[in-house]
């Protein structure tokens, strides 16, 4: 296909999707407004880790501590003043937490940047280590966080957290991020740089042979995964009005990962279909935790029975299709012509 056809098929994809957001806004209940929502935010933050350990071969497990570094930060720039002096009631927060202030767009943008400079600071030392050795210091990284936040009043109002976050966060801003995320991490894995990148996930010792500095790459993926991880954070902030640091555990990073992972290390198609799938899955999982009435029998509802039905699906993925969903194939309007082609023959 030529590239003006490609382009032409992608500007109207967007206008679809647009007219399916409007729509949906209109018509779509809270809950299934709030479904898509987490589609959209799921699918930054599995975009952004794929980036890292799909396309670098880096071992990340610290994607929750990048999330709150976003979201705390975000929520203290889109707060009154008003609204901080009525929540910091353990301790009064620092005069420039309490005056700090700036538009939603401007907030989201300054949690990305200081989820990135936590990503250059920690990659510093932590990328000179091994895959198993970085993904144990990495979730040591994610905890560190937590517990800092857990322990700052002043700064983060403790366990109790942020209530009455200003919920700016809706299907436009959450699905024009989305965009913006695919958009960046495609067209940063179509230049060299990209290139280089898959050469040291691939070979990281042939791709040091051959003159690449393979510390400075690592990291710069590491850092825009990053970025895109706060970015992520800051719009869930806002999307669900509270945040605290039990939201943050690493049970969140492995929610992230199994996207990822379902989907297929090294593949953006696969990252975006196994986003929507696995979180209309995990909400329509909800059904086997209440009481159902099987045959005229009650039988009683087991919390978090959801989150064992999900896991047994997932070692199903992983024993019978271990590359996942796509494995490491892109969908392309090339792909789609040449079915719709066979189809025709």
């Amino acid at each position: 296909m030529r590239r003006g056809q490609i382009i032409l098929f992608n500007c109207l994809a967007m206008i679809a999707a647009g007219l399916f957001l409007w729509l949906a806004k209109d018509t779509f209940d809270g809950y299934k407004i709030q479904i898509l929502n987490l589609i959209a935010i799921n699918i930054i933050l599995a975009l952004s880790l794929n980036l890292i350990y799909g396309f670098t071969g880096l071992f990340s497990l610290g994607h929750a501590g990048f999330m709150a570094i976003g979201a705390y930060v975000c929520s203290i720039l889109i707060m009154t003043p008003d609204q901080k002096d009525m929540l910091f009631i353990l301790e009064p927060a620092y005069d420039w937490v309490q005056n700090a202030q700036a538009p939603f767009l401007a907030a989201v943008i300054a949690g990305g940047l200081a989820a990135a400079l936590a990503g250059i600071i920690v990659g510093y030392p932590l990328l000179r280590l091994g895959d198993d050795y970085l993904g144990i210091a990495t979730l040591g990284f994610a905890e560190i966080v937590r517990v800092l936040a857990n322990n700052f009043p002043r700064l983060t109002n403790g366990a109790l957290g942020f209530k009455g976050i200003p919920d700016y966060a809706n299907l436009w801003w959450n699905f024009g991020w989305c965009l913006v995320t695919l958009y960046v991490i495609v067209r940063l894995l179509q230049s060299n740089t990209g290139n280089v990148l898959k050469a040291i996930r691939d070979d990281e010792a042939a791709a040091r042979a051959m003159g690449v500095n393979v510390f400075r790459y690592k990291l710069l993926s590491f850092t825009v995964g990053a970025f895109f991880a706060g970015v992520g954070g800051a719009l869930l902030a806002s999307l669900l009005t509270t945040i605290d640091p039990k939201m943050f555990l690493f049970t969140l990073t492995f929610n992230i990962l199994m996207i990822v992972v379902a989907g297929g290390l090294g593949s953006l198609s696969g990252t975006v279909m196994a986003g929507i799938g696995i979180t209309v899955l995990l909400e329509w999982l909800r059904v086997v935790e209440n009481p159902v009435d099987l045959f005229g029998f009650e039988l009683p509802g087991v919390p978090g029975m959801r989150m064992v039905v999900f896991s047994l699906a997932l070692i199903i993925i992983i024993l019978f299709r271990r590359e996942g969903l796509m494995g490491m194939r892109e969908l392309s309007w090339q792909s789609v012509a040449r079915v719709f082609s066979r189809g025709k023959a």
